[in-house]
């Protein structure tokens, strides 16, 4: 049974299946970031509050992602993908007749936890049946495909909300995703090296435990915390700043300035495969002090500076990422889906803990109190990637014989 190899046809369509269900995983999971200041007005509720309508989904999702790692290491991969799509899409479709916030919020915590079944599991799927050469450039092709889907459900919702409502954009975005999901059912090839085994409960918690006692897998995981709860704070309070004077911008000019994510299509790929070639600690360590210049930039008065750093902090992100969760399947030597998952864990708590902590600093210090925050998650980050060099140096020493 060989492994997949790039240039193969089994190659392509397992890479454009993932890449289309990364697509609309990320489309709808950040589906109302556009929104929080559409809800904050709607709804007369805070920033912050608003925010939760993101944070509570990653949080959910976060946690979820734990326990369906584990659970399909018996029931299986491409089963449990498939669930968390469909599904996914049909809550889309139901957001859109919420009557208050507070019936969006628990449809959000509902649609973190079925989105669990496609993020770690496909990172699982990847690192089992992709030939290791070619893994980097399998794992940047399919986080590619994570950034165009946050990029195009945001400005699916931005533009659609203008021309008509939330709601609307809500329907289109769920239908859209539903004939999606049948295509990736489709062109996914079944796993070839994936063996299911009985649910043993304390079997899972014993390797669970396993991975988290490795220090250098702690490391990649608190690297994945700071790094998504940078970039998700800046994303969701990007918006406040630019709809408020004096840039005074409309919904859906602030929607399609997400159409940076496109250069994280580019930069995951990318710097995925110079890490196979030049190292992953360099490349991680280059990415993050791209993310920290882009950052400095938005600091700028002028727009188009502003405009400059979000794509330069979005590039240094999304290679950053790629590295670090290829990272994370070459390190793991048992239950690949169950590494991701806690890799997946650390990243959307991450998210959640950064998501809405930075909405204290944006009341509080406005939008210099936000980049103050990310400049210290972005130093943690350095800090962890100099000890994950010397925690695998040593461990290296240790195996020699």
């Amino acid at each position: 049974m060989d492994y997949i190899q790039k240039g193969t046809k089994a190659f392509n369509k397992a890479n454009w299946a993932l890449f289309l269900a990364g697509f609309i995983t990320f489309a709808n999971l950040y589906v109302s970031q556009p929104l929080l200041p559409t809800f904050a007005e709607e709804f007369h509720v805070s920033p912050a509050v608003a925010s939760l309508s993101l944070s509570v989904t990653t949080f959910a999702l976060s946690i979820s992602m734990i326990i369906v790692g584990s659970l399909s290491e018996a029931w299986g991969r491409k089963s449990l993908m498939t669930i968390s799509i469909f599904a996914a899409s049909i809550l889309t479709l139901a957001l859109a007749f919420s009557p208050n916030f507070e019936t969006i919020l628990v449809l959000r915590v509902i649609q973190g936890v079925v989105f669990a079944g496609l993020p770690a599991i496909a990172m699982a799927y990847l690192g089992e049946e992709m030939d290791p050469r070619s893994l980097g450039v399998a794992m940047g092709l399919y986080i590619s495909g994570n950034s165009v889907g946050g990029l195009s459900g945001r400005v699916i919702i931005g533009t659609l909300t203008d021309l008509y409502n939330w709601q609307v954009g809500m329907i289109v975005l769920g239908m859209l995703s539903l004939i999606i999901s049948v295509l990736f059912v489709w062109m996914l090839p079944n796993s070839r090296h994936f063996s299911p085994r009985p649910l043993q409960i304390k079997a899972l918690t014993t390797s669970l435990i396993q991975h988290v006692k490795d220090p250098s897998m702690l490391c990649l995981f608190g690297i994945s915390f700071v790094l998504m709860g940078s970039f998700v704070t800046l994303y969701n309070y990007i918006g406040f700043k630019l709809m408020a004077p004096p840039y005074s911008l409309s919904a859906t000019i602030v929607g399609w300035i997400f159409v940076i994510y496109l250069v994280g299509t580019f930069s995951s790929a990318w710097f995925g495969s110079l890490a196979d070639k030049y190292g992953r600690q360099k490349m991680l360590l280059l990415s993050i002090a791209i993310m920290f210049a882009g950052a400095l930039m938005t600091l700028s008065g002028l727009l188009s500076l502003k405009i400059i750093g979000i794509t330069v902090f979005t590039f240094g992100f999304f290679a950053a990422h790629s590295i670090a969760s290829g990272w994370v399947s070459r390190r793991a030597t048992h239950d690949k889906a169950q590494a991701s998952s806690l890799y997946l864990f650390f990243y959307y708590f991450g998210s959640s803990v950064g998501g809405t902590a930075g909405g204290i600093f944006w009341m509080h210090d406005g939008w210099g109190g936000v980049i103050a925050m990310i400049t210290v998650f972005l130093v943690v980050a350095c800090l962890l990637s100099f000890l994950l060099k010397g925690i695998i140096a040593k461990q290296s020493m240790v195996t020699r014989p």
